[in-house]
């Protein structure tokens, strides 16, 4: 599988890159897909942060999400659909695997930048695709993302 980071997908696809990012930052809370031990999905909320070109999941250590990732990385980010039924801005989700970083500089920068609370597992989310899904009048516009490759957009009626 291919993989790239956040700012590779920004230099690729800018405009869809500032729409998924807004539709991401328009609430605080999200829900992330993990693998379980035994395979199974696991989804549990968590906040995600947009900085130095990165996608960053932040957990209390030991988490199950946690360790699920330290185990299997692969990750599935589902933004959150807010309070009412608009969908504004569409369904947005991103798929990857997320990459533990623990160097003391790197995580003394992103703790000047983000101010989590601590002590906290840091994970960066190496991009697999990226989609939104929309409504445009009678058609649902599904718009997907995937390293190395142009923005595909699929109608259906």
């Amino acid at each position: 599988m291919t993989s790239s980071t956040w700012a590779d997908f920004q230099a690729a696809e800018p405009d869809f890159a500032e729409t998924v990012q807004k539709r991401f930052q328009r609430y605080k809370h999200h829900v992330l897909a993990t693998v379980r031990k035994d395979g199974s999905p696991r989804v549990t909320g968590l906040e995600l942060n947009f900085c130095f070109g990165e996608l960053w999941l932040g957990m209390m250590p030991g988490s199950r999400k946690a360790q699920d990732l330290l185990r299997d990385p692969r990750c599935a980010v589902h933004a959150n659909p807010g309070p009412d039924d608009s969908m504004d801005g569409g369904d947005v989700k991103i798929s990857g695997r997320a990459v533990e970083e623990t160097g003391p500089e790197a995580l003394a920068r992103f703790v000047a930048e983000v101010g989590p609370p601590q002590p906290f597992h840091r994970f960066r989310v190496e991009l697999a695709d990226v989609v939104q899904t929309s409504v445009d009048g009678e058609e649902m516009v599904v718009r997907v993302w995937r390293p190395g490759g142009a923005v595909r957009t699929h109608r259906r009626r």
